[in-house]
């Protein structure tokens, strides 16, 4: 399960797989282009796994990509109502604001996002999405305004389900594409008990 693209100024890719044993994951990813003035990037978690898993998280999706220019914390909340009766799910999503040079983000459950950036010493997190517990379709908070940081020239945003570990980004290569990145996080740190699903997305600094 491996897509990549670009919008705008942002080059993206997702790679993931299913639990090694079936044939139908429930980790699902997307990327929207906002009217060529933002991109709207998300990882979707089914709970669980297998069809079950796979029909919510696809639901989640459906919505997000049909109603992708409403803020993130809105998004989430249309999930929620359109998510019950199903098993549920942990939802990231992130918007890259090209004119403004920012990245806006929430997320609610486990499906964790990081802006990382090249550094003397290595790769070094600038800034972490915040996470709210619960679970979309299920049971949710209050949602929160999204974050918002800034977002340069080099900076790669890296999505991903509780399938991937935690060591991920020992295995990122900054010269590297974002497809590069995605399959060699996919290949190196997914488990081998959950789907897995991994998003990557590199501000490259032009539009063309």
């Amino acid at each position: 399960m491996r897509e990549n693209g670009r919008i705008g100024p942002i080059e993206w890719a997702r790679a993931g797989r299913p639990l090694p044993s079936e044939f139908t994951s429930g980790d699902r990813g997307l990327a929207v282009d906002i009217d060529g003035r933002a991109a709207l990037f998300g990882v979707v978690d089914g709970l669980g796994h297998g069809p079950e898993a796979a029909a919510a998280a696809m639901r989640a999706v459906d919505t997000v990509v049909r109603a992708g220019s409403e803020r993130l914390e809105v998004l989430i909340q249309l999930c929620h109502r359109v998510l019950g009766g199903t098993r549920g799910v942990a939802m990231t999503l992130a918007r890259v604001d090209f004119a403004a040079g920012t990245l806006a983000w929430t997320g609610v459950g486990n499906v964790t996002a990081d802006l990382v950036a090249k550094a003397p010493s290595g790769i070094r997190v600038r800034s972490s999405a915040r996470l709210t517990a619960g679970i979309v379709g299920y049971r949710i908070p209050e949602i929160m305004p999204a974050q918002v940081v800034p977002i340069r020239t080099g900076d790669l945003i890296v999505m991903s389900t509780d399938g991937i570990t935690e060591e991920c980004f020992e295995h990122i290569d900054f010269a590297a594409s974002a497809v590069a990145i995605a399959e060699e996080i996919l290949a190196k740190t997914a488990k081998q008990t959950d789907d897995a699903m991994v998003l990557t997305a590199r501000h490259r600094g032009t539009t063309t």
